[in-house]
């Protein structure tokens, strides 16, 4: 089982999760980030560290949020791996509470 970052990441890109991760298994796009599932020892920690609730564990996904599994896997094998907080985008704040982001996510 893995943890699967969500559409709520996107254009927030909170990095909080990524310093608790044992395992490093976190990757950065240009504006979210992704667990990658072969890394993702399953520990919970990175959960409850995300300010946007977009961390959650693959057997909680809604049948709507099924994609983001494999979206999660096939950006982590493309994009670079994080393990330190960075500073959130300046406009954060303004996307965390926006719905039905994916048409911005950049890959």
């Amino acid at each position: 089982m893995t943890f699967v970052v969500k559409e709520a990441c996107i254009k927030c890109k909170y990095t909080d999760c990524v310093e608790v991760c044992p395992v490093d298994c976190f990757h950065e796009g240009p504006n979210m980030l992704v667990i990658d599932p072969d890394e993702c020892i399953d520990c919970t920690l990175c959960e409850p560290e995300c300010p946007v609730d977009a961390i959650c564990s693959q057997d909680d996904l809604t049948e709507a949020e099924q994609q983001f599994l494999t979206l999660n896997a096939e950006l982590a094998k493309i994009w670079p791996g994080i393990n330190q907080m960075k500073a959130a985008p300046p406009d954060a704040d303004e996307w965390k509470d926006v719905k039905d982001k994916l048409q911005h996510l950049q890959r």
